[in-house]
């Protein structure tokens, strides 16, 4: 039997994030689609359309050689329904980011298009990575500006 649209559809959302494409990744989903975030208790609102592909653009910046591995992918065809659980890994100024995922993606009738997202990340990992990441990039930006003071002859 042939791969579901939704399958497929799910299938390309991750070739389209290990080639950072930005516009592909978003492509993929509804104009209203919302990406929830959880556990809630990370505290982080959800995201519209466009406010995911801010992010996403912010985060091309900071993560080079972002990868994902689809570890596993369950389909429910009645309920519109594809959970992907994902390995992630790309290089920081912090060193090596690593994070597990788990997406809940909810399809419109034709199956192309993904009208909801629910994201799961390993908050722990989340946690200590990202002040790490914080200050590895403060240190970056301090370097920078060091280093165009001199070109500029101040």
């Amino acid at each position: 039997m042939p791969d579901s649209n939704q399958k497929r559809t799910a299938l390309a959302l991750v070739d389209d994030f290990n080639r950072m494409d930005v516009p592909a990744i978003v492509s993929h989903r509804t104009p209203d689609c919302l990406r929830h975030f959880h556990p809630a208790a990370m505290g982080t609102p959800p995201q519209n359309t466009a406010e995911y592909a801010k992010s996403l653009t912010s985060l091309h910046a900071i993560f080079q050689n972002f990868s994902l591995t689809l570890d596993e992918l369950v389909e429910d065809l009645t309920n519109r329904r594809v959970c992907m659980w994902l390995s992630a890994r790309a290089d920081t100024a912090a060193g090596e980011y690593v994070n597990e995922y788990v997406w809940l993606l909810d399809f419109d009738e034709s199956g192309k298009k993904i009208i909801q997202t629910k994201e799961y990340s390993d908050s722990l990992m989340m946690r200590d990575f990202f002040p790490k990441l914080k200050e590895a990039m403060g240190k970056q930006k301090v370097k920078k500006a060091a280093a165009e003071a001199r070109t500029n002859g101040i």
